[in-house]
């Protein structure tokens, strides 16, 4: 189930960058975040379970970093709405 968590971790960080890179995605949004946060965490786990402790801290950055894009876009979200709201 590591194992499992690590792979699928390693296709979703290289799915979103591939996506990005192809221009099918963008890599300012929300899907892309996340595709790197879920991916980021298997890794970190699987990385984790197998004592590989450069690779957990820097998968740990990942997620933070993502995370933090997510907080601000979804804090960009609520300005719109409200603004809209506003004007109506």
């Amino acid at each position: 189930m590591i194992a499992f968590l690590g792979w699928a971790g390693a296709a979703l960080v290289l799915a979103a960058y591939a996506l990005v890179s192809s221009k099918k995605l963008a890599g300012d949004g929300a899907t892309f975040q996340l595709l790197n946060i879920v991916g980021a965490v298997g890794l970190a786990w699987n990385s984790a379970a197998s004592h590989a402790w450069p690779s957990v801290a820097i998968n740990v950055a990942w997620v933070g970093i993502g995370a933090v894009a997510m907080f601000r876009l979804a804090r960009r979200q609520a300005q719109r709405e409200y603004q809209g709201a506003r004007m109506r």
